[in-house]
């Protein structure tokens, strides 16, 4: 059963598990389950989903039960009006605070700017060696993407050096083997944790949270992270 965080008449967000894709794609042809087709046959009812979550993020996704309300919150979205926030934990000590200003390339290689803010909520080092280094440290933080590109977050963390734990295309593939060989860990470890914006019909602000899913929270705990 997907875990539901809000509903009302018009909307439904739940918080999404990790490896679950949001609907059928040409691109995971091994998938077999899809958070849409579950959703509707959990409730019954027929829902749209007005964002994305790539497969590995888990965490705030929100589905529209009409079109009308779909369309108006596709239009929040695209126009930079929903507040996101996503909990995300980074190989090395990150800077306390960061804009990153960083456009990013599109499938047909056009431009897009691109902006992400974040800040490090807490630091953590292990006492386990990791290549020259007797000890590996890591950061957890919230970043607030700007615009929506398309692994964006991902994209941008990995350009300032500081890469998803668990992204295995744009982060540290020997990170990630470690986490696998030293955790038995294969999540990637970012979670769409809050959304805020204005509800379509009665304009109300409606502010969302989901909380962290269990294998993220193995290995914050694991780093001593309170979350």
């Amino acid at each position: 059963m997907l875990e539901i965080v809000y509903q009302d008449e018009d909307l439904i967000a739940i918080n999404k598990p990790h490896g679950l894709l949001v609907h059928r794609s040409k691109m995971a042809n091994d998938a077999t389950e899809f958070a849409l087709q579950l959703l509707r046959d959990q409730i019954g009812r027929h829902v749209s989903p007005v964002h994305r979550l790539d497969r590995k993020t888990s965490g705030l996704l929100l589905f529209a039960f009409e079109k009308e309300v779909e369309i108006a919150m596709h239009k929040q979205f695209q126009e930079s009006l929903v507040e996101k926030k996503y909990l995300a934990i980074l190989r090395g000590y990150a800077p306390d605070q960061l804009d990153i200003d960083y456009p990013l390339a599109k499938e047909n290689g056009n431009m897009q700017e691109a902006f992400t803010s974040f800040r490090t909520l807490q630091k953590a080092e292990i006492a386990v060696a990791f290549g020259k280094h007797e000890t590996s440290r890591y950061s957890l933080v919230e970043a607030t993407p700007k615009t929506g590109r398309m692994h964006q977050l991902r994209r941008h963390f990995a350009h300032i050096f500081y890469p998803i734990i668990g992204d295995r295309k744009h982060g540290c593939n020997k990170q990630n083997k470690f986490f696998k060989e030293q955790f038995e860990m294969t999540t990637m470890l970012l979670h769409a944790s809050e959304l805020t914006f204005n509800h379509p019909i009665t304009g109300k602000q409606i502010k969302l949270n989901a909380t962290i899913q269990d294998e993220f929270r193995r290995v914050a705990d694991m780093m001593g992270f309170n979350i």
